[in-house]
């Protein structure tokens, strides 16, 4: 009996990871455990097969966790927010310990899992974290080209674009005022590094780029866990993490708000009402986001995934861009499937090093990669092609399209 224990899976993310491992068959059981019982239930219902089953779970509990994730082989961790769950989930993984997979992309949390790698050494597990897209995909499309493509790394940029999920929540909004107003962690001329969103280090980053299928748009510096740990394990002089929200008209409304300073915690008199101004400024946000979606006839959902990764090749420099772009897929399946690929991955004995590592210090990126095709079937989903768009740029400028 194998079994894996989705915490957070009744959720946008845990479910797709659910979906996606009862579609691979790797575990006997997949337990659907959430705080909330009833959305659990009917998760399992939905997926309708045998090996699921749900389970109620509150994950700033220890003891409850504990006895959730008792007798799992691996725990994949899809709650959030990271900053507040992911130290006392992983901790309570440790002291139980199973091996581990987690989608964390909030920077602060990272450092604070990382400080867990003897504690994760000594119990014999492997604890992978940011195993989503950015990161996750991001870490692992560097490795790859780091170790198959560059003979010498120079600059990693790792660019995004979103926009026009169905359903934004306050959590959500939140996180991004957070994101701009945070010491935004970059690694610049070899050595570790903050900049700010507003101030001349920060804006010194900003780049119009093109993205597949999105067209050009203005990014700008974004704290996420990949400056952190790529420079531990490629060598290069530079990483970023550059993005945006689309519509643009939406993503100047947020920054806007918060150049403004209206977002303090601290609670203000209107017509004999205490306001926070951050909670005035989240529905405002909110409730422009509606307007500016059906004024800009936005459509679907849409996004990209890039990273641009300059070096040598054969004495000379080099660029590859990688870009994964799509229309009407869902945040859940960008990063609920790479994630469940990382427990198949992990149950088939295909990572293997103990302590808490970031996918490019543990995760053969072709393993990885041969598992998405498989669950993708593109031969019929998108007849033949694959959804990753590789440039090659030489000396001169001329432009290849290559396939892996």
């Amino acid at each position: 009996m194998t079994r894996v224990v989705v915490l957070g899976g009744s959720g946008t993310v845990g479910s797709v990871a659910v979906r996606t491992l009862v579609s691979f068959g790797d575990f006997n059981e997949v337990v659907i455990a959430d705080i909330n019982y009833e959305e659990a239930q009917k998760r399992a219902n939905e997926i309708g097969s045998k090996v699921c089953r749900s389970v109620r779970v509150d994950a700033t509990d220890p003891k409850l966790i504990k006895e959730v994730i008792k007798g799992a082989d691996i725990i994949v961790n899809c709650t959030g927010p990271f900053y507040k769950l992911g130290p006392i989930v992983l901790r309570a993984v440790i002291e139980s310990s199973i091996n581990y997979v987690d989608v964390c992309d909030d920077y602060d949390a990272t450092r604070l899992l990382l400080e867990m790698d003897k504690d994760a050494k000594d119990a014999g597990i492997t604890a992978l974290i940011g195993m989503g897209s950015s990161p996750g995909i991001a870490n692992l499309l560097v490795k790859f080209c780091a170790d198959h493509m560059l003979d010498e790394v120079d600059a990693i940029d790792i660019l995004h674009a979103h926009g026009g999920e169905p359903t934004e929540g306050p959590a959500v909004v939140a996180h991004r005022i957070h994101s701009i107003l945070a010491d935004i962690p970059m690694y610049l001329d070899g050595k570790f590094t903050t900049v700010k969103y507003f101030e001349e280090s920060g804006m010194a980053l900003e780049e119009d780029i093109d993205f597949h299928l999105l067209g050009t748009y203005r990014c700008y510096p974004y704290p996420h866990p990949e400056t952190i740990t790529l420079p531990n394990y490629i060598k290069c002089k530079r990483v970023t993490n550059l993005g945006c929200v689309i519509p643009t008209e939406y993503y100047d409304v947020i920054r806007g708000i918060v150049r403004l300073g209206i977002v303090s915690e601290e609670p203000i008199n209107v017509k004999g009402q205490a306001v926070k101004p951050f909670d005035f400024a989240i529905a405002y946000i909110l409730h422009q986001r509606e307007k500016i979606l059906k004024d800009t006839n936005f459509g679907i959902q849409r996004g990209c995934l890039k990273i641009r990764m300059t070096g040598i090749v054969e004495g000379r420099p080099h660029q590859f861009n990688f870009q994964l772009a799509s229309k009407g897929q869902s945040m859940g399946e960008g990063t609920g499937i790479p994630a469940a690929i990382g427990a198949v991955l992990m149950k088939r004995g295909k990572i293997t090093e103990k302590g808490v590592l970031p996918p490019e210090a543990c995760v053969n990126p072709l393993d990885f990669l041969g598992l998405m095709q498989e669950h993708l079937k593109l031969d019929k989903m998108t007849g033949g092609s694959s959804p990753l768009i590789i440039e090659s740029i030489d000396h001169d400028g001329n432009v290849e399209l290559i396939e892996l």
